[in-house]
């Protein structure tokens, strides 16, 4: 039998998925394997354990060791490998042992095949669905599993029959071995043909001469096409692969999206259509359960109806007897004659008239037999039975002849009643074994045997020693008493019959009741009825979908199997675990990540894609794991999707690096989550910020809406950061081959983003013609001279209000924008939902401000002092000359424009009778900037530009426009100023230079940064500078010699307000509206009085933002609403008005206090992060 064995990764798998995913290789997988394959079925089998040959099976107690792994339970102990051989598990009063490896069970049990007995078929638990062809599907079974009687008796055979009492009859014994031809054994014979048994009664550990007709030597070889077999591959869960999880790769990719993903471990899957679990009962449960605890919906009834078939093991030694019952080495095969060797495992077996099965068995060479006397056991009579073992090791050690021994094996009809359970903070498995009522007869017989035969009877310390697991996942016609019907299909929780379409059940997890005998032939039975509507489902499915059946043969040798060898920790990936803690939602939320970076298209990344600027894609991966989120779920949020860049750019920010996660997380309740979130990482003052900026990640935490239109949503912010001691763990736990490349890509990146400050990409050009432009309401422009002499201008949309409102309602009041310093914030061609535009649709006539710091109408010589003094109360004028002095206008005033109309109000230029309501953005009569603004502001930046400009403040931006040497100097010396955000285009980083960054590029559009930088701001008047300095370092409006003189005439702001402030700050803190709103609230309280604070905007991009008006513009409208209708009093809905003492006692939420401590601090711990990284890439 040849094998074609490769290492393999999940990107080398099909990509376009498989019909059918078959987990297990024993009676149950094998035959669902075998039937689909013949019917042309893609089908690819995964198996926990390895491929064995042959020589490979363990012939003494040293190689049996290595192939055990041992699960004790009672002393939170597991030793061996996951993929060993023998899986053995301890636990409380029960032990229960099981087969791994392409075969399954069949590896190494004595292939002892024995018809369902009647009584168990008579259960009432036993599906009446199966009987209608379980005759055939029987026969089918014994002919592919190549059946045979044994052929003589061998010793042990004819002592059980001599001593064997009247009330137990003999059963013929019929074994899946061969015993056709007798070969003499080769220690070089590697040949996969069958071989003759040679009665060495080594069974149970495994043949050693190809003789057992395990299923990888007859159902996965009879295939006429290959079955892709993956091996050393062991699968978590299943999970349905819905349109809500299916990245864009696959929905582009693929042929066609698959039904189902496996996962093979926290990170990567395969797709199928259908899913056959047949990974045994113990490992079907535990996948049935982790699937569960990721969302599918299955049966209460998951693990309950387990039996141990009435399993119970006794050792028998010291009989004198010839019972001739131990294995034989291959080198006494010359001495023995082949009726005189210990045979199979089993030859004989009798029912008892109580209820049971006892069968002699033949204890293999290669089992330590310590174990079965008395480290195991305990033995009977009492006496000097504990010194037994260590006597018989001497004298086999000294070459005398040890005593006759032999294992008895009984099987029984127990209460099914036993459950299997999954512990969830371990995700180790739990079984508690069913009541067994013959227990006491049992252990009787055992005892009457030994006084038959002589010795001392060694029996296991357990309540339950099981070798034949069943149930967990029992067949039956609805879900109230099973977890499969009888056809194998797993219930869904909608209603007592609906089944997950494509999910089956197909091994010894079906059967509801213990048998009385060996098992193998009714697993095989039982899977041979299951594999028949299978395969109908399968064509039905694909006949549905209008796939193709292709019946394609295979050359191949007779008797072969290609197997790939999976290793889920592939040399050439680089896989680490990330553990971040916060708070999301003001609720505490841990992510505990496992990232695997994709190494495998390295190859695709040539020397063209370093010169135009791209990062190597092994800064790029997959993630999986869990987020604990207690507030939102009790339970695990299992990642079943996530995707991880740690080398994201944005062409809007080019200069940024973003580390970017996206994690689709399901809970056991069913719900869906998304989990996005970014690292942010901005060249300011050469990674001062560094340590905060890679450690702390933003994360927006979302609800999947479900069918259900009442659902509520769910959309919660929040940061998680991982600590120093965490990121040393991660560090270390780095894996792979090309964990030291992945080291130096992320030093390249870290010192190519903040000390370099190379822009990974570039902001794209716009020509007029591909804004597209909505056409624009028509508008009236009015030139107006001031009291002062000058003119400046303004502009007035009206509003056909007929449309919109019944005759006779009241005619809404006009609104007044009054824009920041120079740039426009309101009236905006590029954006379809400018606040001019949405004003306009609520029904209000819109007045747009033009003062004197306008591009349209610079001065040289001017303050902002003046645009409150003399531009504001002129507007309001011609507003009062078209529609009359009775008429209130509601004011929204932006950064400088709310410094103004401030002044106005304030300094009694303008009567707050005039005004229905104030709303400011990022401004008020308070000025609160962030620390590296104030520092700007307190350094002499301002007046030195002052002096270099000269007489001509007006600074021409445009490059088109004819700069003076004076004006060049000033714009080299603003590109120069560190920002948080850099462009790539140079208006935009003069602009950024002298105010600071007024808007985060990510937020605005490509068109909008096109407009704002190419076509609004040809130029920048620059007088008002000063005045605005001394505002600036006072935090509250002053006049222009620096003097308070309007924060001591609160009495004339009695209007409603409401403040608005960005929550992500880059000029104006949002400590600003804070204390406007309190000082209005002592002030005025009769007024209604509102702050907003709007999260992920900075200063100008709550106006001129993608989203604003969605998340900006309606805290604008209502507050227009509220005041329209008259509800403008503070009353809240207790009646009383705002209470000075409470409001003494309040603090800013978004005040940032001492955390900017941090930032300080933060360049030695990004030093210290840059020589740890160094020191781990040297030392890998």
């Amino acid at each position: 039998m040849e094998e074609a064995k490769s290492e393999g990764r999940i990107g080398d798998w099909d990509d376009d998925g498989y019909d059918a995913i078959v987990v297990g290789s024993g009676y149950g997988g094998s035959v669902a394997a075998c039937r689909m394959s013949m019917a042309g079925i893609k089908v690819c089998l995964i198996e926990k354990g390895r491929r064995w040959e042959a020589q490979d099976f363990p012939t003494d107690s040293l190689q049996i060791m290595s192939a055990v792994r041992m699960e004790l339970k009672n002393y939170g102990l597991s030793f061996g490998p996951k993929d060993a051989l023998f899986q053995v598990y301890e636990q409380d009063d029960s032990v229960a042992a099981v087969a791994c490896g392409l075969g399954g069970g069949s590896l190494v049990n004595a292939g002892v095949m024995l018809s369902t007995p009647v009584r168990a078929r008579r259960n009432p638990k036993w599906p009446k669905e199966w009987e209608r062809d379980w005759e055939s599907c029987e026969a089918l079974a014994s002919t592919m599993l190549r059946i045979q009687s044994v052929p003589i008796k061998f010793p042990i055979s004819k002592i059980m029959e001599q001593i064997v009492e009247g009330d137990s009859c003999h059963n013929s014994v019929k074994l899946s071995v061969n015993f056709d031809i007798e070969t003499q054994p080769s220690s070089s014979n590697k040949s996969q043909e069958m071989s003759g048994c040679l009665a060495c009664g080594n069974c149970l550990a495994g043949c050693p001469y190809n003789a057992k007709n395990s299923t990888d030597r007859n159902y996965l070889v009879s295939a006429i096409q290959d079955v892709q077999v993956k091996t050393e591959c062991q699968v978590q869960s299943v999970v349905k692969n819905l349109d809500d999880i299916c990245n864009e790769e696959e929905r582009i990719g693929s042929k066609r999206r698959r039904r189902w993903r496996v996962f093979i471990n926290e990170v990567d899957y395969i797709t199928s259509d259908f899913v056959i679990l047949s990974a045994g009962v113990l490992g079907t449960a535990q996948i049935l359960f982790q699937s569960q605890m990721r969302g599918l919906k299955l049966s209460e009834k998951l693990g309950h109806g387990f039996s141990s078939n009435g399993n119970n093991v006794a050792y028998l030694v010291g009989s004198p007897a010839p019972l001739n019952s131990y294995g034989l080495d291959m080198k006494k095969f010359s001495e023995i004659p082949f009726q005189e060797r210990p045979g199979p495992a089993i030859s004989s077996s009798y029912t008892s008239s109580l209820g049971f099965t006892i069968q002699s068995a033949v204890l293999p060479m290669a089992y330590p037999f310590l174990l079965f006397k008395g480290i195991m056991t305990y033995g009977w009579p009492c006496g000097y039975w504990f010194l037994h073992g260590v006597l018989d090791k001497l004298k086999h050690v000294l070459g005398v002849k040890a005593s006759q021994g032999m294992i008895l094996n009984a099987m029984g009809y127990d209460e099914s009643n036993g459950t299997i359970t999954l512990e969830r903070d371990t995700n180790r498995i739990s079984f508690s074994p069913p009541h067994d009522p013959l227990l006491p007869r049992k252990i009787e017989s055992f005892q009457k045997l030994t006084k038959k035969l002589g010795g001392i009877l060694f029996m296991s310390r357990f309540r339950s020693t099981s070798v034949h697991l069943l149930g967990g996942c029992n067949a039956s016609s609805d879900s109230s008493h099973g977890v499969c019907n009888p056809n194998g299909q797993v219930f869904d929780t909608k209603s007592p019959t609906t089944v997950h379409p494509g999910l089956y059940v197909c091994d010894a997890s079906l059967i509801p009741c213990s048998v009385g005998v060996n098992p193998c032939l009714t697993i095989a039975t039982a899977a041979e009825h299951v594999s028949r509507h299978l395969v109908q489902d399968v064509l039905k499915y694909k006949s549905k979908e209008g796939i193709e059946v292709v019946d394609r043969t295979v050359d191949r040798k007779p008797g072969s199997i290609n197997a790939v060898m999976l290793d889920g920790r592939s040399k050439s990936t680089v896989m680490f675990t990330e553990t971040m803690r916060g708070y999301v939602g003001g609720m505490p939320c841990t992510a505990y990540l496992k990232l695997k970076m994709n190494s495998w298209t390295c190859k695709e990344f040539d020397k063209k894609n370093r010169v135009i600027g791209e990062f190597h894609p092994l800064l790029r991966g997959k993630v999986g794991g869990y987020v604990a989120f207690r507030a939102v779920e009790i339970d695990k949020l299992h990642v079943i999707d996530g995707e991880v860049d740690l080398c994201a750019v944005d062409n809007r920010t080019p200069y940024t690096q973003y580390m970017s996660y996206r994690l689709l997380l399901v809970a056991s309740s069913g719900s869906r989550y998304i989990l996005e979130g970014k690292k942010v990482m901005n060249p300011y003052l050469f990674a001062l910020y560094a340590w905060r900026e890679t450690t702390t990640m933003h994360v927006t935490f979302k609800k999947v809406s479900g069918d259900s239109s009442g659902e509520e949503m769910m959309n919660y912010k929040g940061q998680l950061s991982i600590s120093m001691i965490e990121l040393t763990k991660t560090l270390i736990s780095l894996e792979g081959n090309n964990r030291r490349r992945f080291i130096c890509l992320l030093l390249q990146s870290f010192l190519r983003t903040y000390i370099l400050q190379i822009p990974q990409g570039y902001q794209k050009d716009f020509s007029p013609s591909e804004n597209n432009q909505r056409p624009y309401p028509s508008s009236t422009f009015h030139e107006i001279k001031t009291e002062d002499g000058f003119i400046i201008s303004c502009r007035q949309w009206k509003c056909n209000q007929n449309r919109w409102r019944l005759e006779g309602e009241k005619k809404l009041s006009p609104v007044l924008l009054l824009n920041g310093h120079a740039a426009e914030s309101y009236w905006l061609p590029t954006e379809p939902n400018d606040l001019v535009r949405t004003l306009l649709e609520e029904g209000h006539e819109t007045w747009l401000l033009q003062p004197r710091l306008h591009p349209i109408n610079p001065s040289n010589f001017f303050t902002i002092e003046d645009i409150g003094r003399f531009d504001i109360p002129a507007v309001i004028n011609k507003i009062h000359e078209l529609h009359g002095p009775l008429v209130k206008v509601h004011v929204v005033a932006h950064c400088v424009g709310g410094l103004s109309i401030h002044i106005a109000l304030m300094g009694g230029h303008v009567s707050a009778n005039h005004i229905a309501s104030l709303s400011c953005i990022n401004s008020s009569m308070f000025f609160k900037l962030t620390a590296s603004s104030r520092v700007k502001m307190w350094l002499p930046l301002i007046p030195m530009s002052m002096v270099i400009l000269g007489k001509d403040k007006i600074l021409p931006l445009f490059k088109t426009l004819k700069c003076s040497l004076r004006h060049r100097v000033l714009k080299s010396i603003a590109c120069l100023i560190p920002r948080p955000e850099r462009c790539t285009w140079d208006e935009c980083e003069v602009l950024s230079g002298i105010f600071g960054n007024a808007f985060w590029h990510e937020n605005i559009s490509p068109s909008m940064h096109y407009w704002l930088n190419k076509q609004s701001l040809p130029r920048l008047p620059m007088a008002a500078f000063p005045h605005l300095r001394k505002i600036c370092n006072a935090g509250f409006i002053v006049d222009s010699n620096g003097k308070n003189s309007y924060l001591n005439h609160p009495e004339r702001m009695s209007l409603p307000t409401k403040y608005i402030s960005g929550g992500r700050t880059l000029l104006v803190t949002p400590h600003t509206s804070f204390l406007a709103n309190k000082y209005m609230k002592l002030h005025q309280p009769n007024f209604r009085h509102e702050r907003v604070v709007v999260e992920g905007f900075g200063h100008s991009d709550l106006l001129i933002g993608e989203e604003s008006y969605r998340k900006v513009f309606p805290h604008i409208l209502s507050h227009i609403r509220l005041t329209e209708q008259g509800r403008n009093s503070a009353m809240n809905a207790e009646g009383s008005k705002y209470n000075k003492e409470a409001l003494s006692w309040d603090d800013d939420p978004y005040d940032e206090g001492i955390r900017g401590f941090g930032s300080w601090i933060s360049a030695l711990v990004t030093i210290w992060l840059f020589l740890l990284l160094l020191v781990m890439y040297f030392f890998y």
